[in-house]
């Protein structure tokens, strides 16, 4: 009898379809279909009774976090089949390529209170519209507006309160966004072309999936502190082009027109 029941043991750290179900809501005829469908590794069979694990559990978290993003089923299966590696390593890798790059808190406005805070009365539709593509803002059901991010908004606001109209600004915003476009190809790329490809072209070995990992973790900040680095040099030295400039505009003699009002003379080589 003792035999029979220690033979029956569930083991440690395993769960039953039916356990499998209740900690990830899931129904058990789904977890089967997903089975089916290839989105889930078979279970360990004990005796009778196949068994599950943790790694079932983040499959099927992720298969969710895909679904919501617009993958059907057949491209989640292409996925996750894609790895030679354990299932965990994989998930963890997909979790980190797809987790936002910093995360800002949101801020939710009145349309009002937030056209008072651009200088205008109420925004124009198009104008919001072109903010809402940036990504910095969105329009909710209710008639308020989400701020995506708080930072630009601030930077926004800031500029107005300088004298810039709302449209330069958001124009200044639009080339800003095709700027870091191209900055953030160029880290994709180079991860891709000197961590991910060789890892790939090695057969993607288990014990080399932390590595990748943490190499696009370590990515990110490197990728901001370097951007940073390179802005500041560029900016000092347009900064002082600029004010050379300005300076040697300034030196001119000013002449007067008829009228009696003085103008600056100026070269065709000079610029604003």
């Amino acid at each position: 009898m003792s035999s029979r029941k220690g033979q029956n043991a569930k083991p440690d750290g395993k769960m039953t379809i039916g356990e499998l179900a209740r900690r990830t809501g899931m129904t058990i005829r789904n977890i089967r279909a997903h089975q089916t469908r290839g989105l889930l590794p078979p279970p360990e069979v004990h005796g009778r009774t196949g068994y599950y694990n943790e790694e079932h559990v983040a499959r099927i978290e992720l298969t969710r976090e895909m679904q919501a993003e617009g993958l059907n089923l057949e491209a989640i299966r292409r996925v996750l089949e894609s790895s030679e590696g354990s299932s965990r390593e994989m998930v963890d890798f997909a979790r980190a390529v797809r987790a936002p790059f910093e995360d800002e808190t949101p801020e939710i406005f009145d349309a009002e209170e937030l056209a008072s805070a651009w200088g205008v009365e109420r925004f124009d539709p198009r104008l919001l519209a072109r903010t809402e593509k940036l990504g910095i803002v969105r329009q909710l059901p209710d008639g308020k507006i989400e701020v995506i991010s708080p930072r630009l908004q601030h930077a926004g606001t800031a500029l107005i309160e300088l004298g810039v109209s709302p449209q330069a600004a958001v124009e200044t915003a639009e080339a800003l966004r095709r700027a870091s476009e191209k900055v953030a190809r160029t880290f994709v790329e180079l991860f891709v072309r000197e961590v991910w490809e060789p890892f790939d072209q090695a057969g993607r070995p288990e014990e080399d999936w932390p590595k990748v990992r943490e190499a696009l973790d370590r990515m990110r900040p490197l990728a901001s502190d370097a951007l940073l680095a390179m802005f500041q040099i560029t900016m000092g030295e347009s900064t002082e082009k600029a004010g050379e400039r300005t300076l040697t505009d300034a030196a001119k003699p000013v002449r007067r027109t008829r009228s009696g009002k003085g103008r600056r003379s100026r070269s065709r080589s000079s610029r604003p």
